[in-house]
């Protein structure tokens, strides 16, 4: 079994990833994982465990590489803001808006190597951002200028909740920009397409091995 602590699962990360430029974002160096069944598969035998989901942590997804793309292009949005990045998976997302000059951004997923790979990642890239594993579905979201979102619908329960959370802080003035390749439960109706990109992928996590992904803003 895996040691549980901290240090344990940041080891763990380093055994079985490599440091890698996702393709679509040539700015950035990720810890990432080259197959997804083997590194899942050990992950629940380090921790004993079984049925977990996917180690969204170990990869660079099309929405989270479309959505950090955006934000590099267009760094306004963050500058000088604060910001959440929203199941943060490797923390892509984040570290995308720290470079781009957000003065402070909360990276949130309630799977706890999450924390121990977005340190990790942070600091290759030379930034830091702040994790938290609480769910944040429970309660109104944090004081924020800016939340950024990717691949968040993968499940229609999970999907659902997201986008009424987001629309709530959407009601209350914070801006909401979400990168998704077409999902089946994504929503829609309520979006403005920003900007539409052609991601290189994988078949170990995808059906193509080109997505066309899109960054969305949720309307007020």
């Amino acid at each position: 079994m895996i040691d549980p602590s901290f240090e344990g699962r940041r080891a763990f990360i380093l055994e079985n990833t490599r440091l890698q430029t996702p393709p679509h974002t040539p700015e950035l160096q990720l810890h990432l994982a080259d197959e997804i069944t083997p590194i899942w598969k050990m992950t629940e035998e380090a921790l004993a465990e079984i049925g977990l989901p996917p180690p969204f942590w170990a990869f660079a997804w099309a929405g989270g590489q479309a959505l950090a793309r955006y934000i590099l292009d267009n760094p306004k949005l963050v500058a000088g803001k604060r910001v959440i990045d929203f199941a943060s998976g490797s923390g892509i997302v984040g570290i995308a808006a720290m470079q781009a000059g957000a003065t402070h951004v909360l990276a949130a997923d309630i799977d706890g190597f999450c924390g121990a790979a977005l340190a990790l990642n942070a600091k290759a890239n030379g930034v830091a951002v702040d994790f938290t594993d609480a769910n944040l579905l429970d309660t109104p979201a944090p004081a924020a200028d800016v939340i950024l979102a990717g691949d968040i619908c993968y499940e229609k329960p999970m999907a659902d909740a997201v986008m009424a959370w987001l629309a709530q802080a959407r009601a209350r003035g914070t801006a909401v920009l979400i990168g998704d390749p077409g999902r089946s439960y994504f929503p829609r109706s309520g979006l403005t397409k920003l900007a539409e990109y052609q991601v290189a992928t994988t078949r170990e996590l995808e059906d193509q091995e080109v997505k066309k992904t899109s960054v969305w803003t949720l309307a007020a």
